[in-house]
């Protein structure tokens, strides 16, 4: 009897931290905000960073939880008692995430205009387009290169390596991408659908996936439009 009060003595505190975290986990999936302290110290950790990132952009992302969910109208929005300010997403789901000590130490809200336990919010990293489409070869093995690094010093892909980049575009939109070689060749990429980063479960973009091993190191890439984003395909 002694030996089993003294093993509940010992592991009540344990089992009462697991339900602890497992409520506070529940309770954030069913709540319909996202606490801006909560985005500001994940979206910090790309503004200190210290390493080579000048190919990478960082966004403060909302995705879908479940593939087929419509983000068609979706609003973000950021409150407290003397801020209100709406949030653009991009066709993608990114913001620009507004770096606000009022709205810190107001502790503020980031709201959707849906129940925000159907998405996936966070710090998103990827790399930087160009609006003329013309990419070097180096250039784009840099930067998948760059964001490794980054996402293992975030903790992340570890074993991981860069073997390329996907651009993505929206349906309707016809791009082209060729890579062109240092003597002038031309060599069309091959256009499939699917999701424009790699994780996501929504799909219906036409993407088109650049892969290093099968082109020479040294030419370009040239986009006949913009892409709505570039991600790094790491294998």
């Amino acid at each position: 009897m002694r030996r089993y009060l003294i093993f509940i003595v010992l592991c009540w505190p344990l089992w009462a931290c697991a339900q602890k975290t497992q409520k506070t986990q529940e309770a954030q999936e069913q709540q319909d905000w996202i606490a801006y302290r909560d985005a500001y110290r994940q979206m910090i950790w790309f503004e200190k960073y210290g390493k080579p990132k000048q190919f990478l952009q960082n966004h403060f992302r909302i995705r879908p939880r479940e593939k087929g969910a419509s983000t068609d109208g979706l609003r973000l929005s950021l409150h407290s008692k003397n801020i209100h300010q709406s949030l653009t997403l991009d066709a993608l789901g990114r913001a620009v995430f507004p770096f606000s000590k009022a709205a810190y130490d107001d502790n503020a809200e980031l709201t959707l205009n849906r129940n925000a336990s159907q998405f996936r919010s966070g710090a998103w990293v990827s790399i930087v387009t160009r609006a003329d489409g013309v990419y070097a070869a180096t250039d784009l093995r840099t930067a998948c290169e760059q964001m490794l690094a980054y996402l293992q010093y975030a903790g992340a892909a570890a074993g991981k390596a860069c073997v390329g980049v996907q651009f993505s575009y929206p349906r309707s939109d016809a791009a082209e991408v060729v890579f062109q070689t240092a003597g002038g060749a031309s060599t069309a990429l091959v256009v499939r659908e699917g999701p424009a980063f790699p994780d996501d479960v929504q799909s219906g973009f036409r993407v088109v996936a650049y892969r290093f091993a099968a082109y020479p190191e040294n030419g370009r890439i040239v986009s006949s439009s913009a892409p709505l984003a570039i991600a790094a395909l790491l294998e």
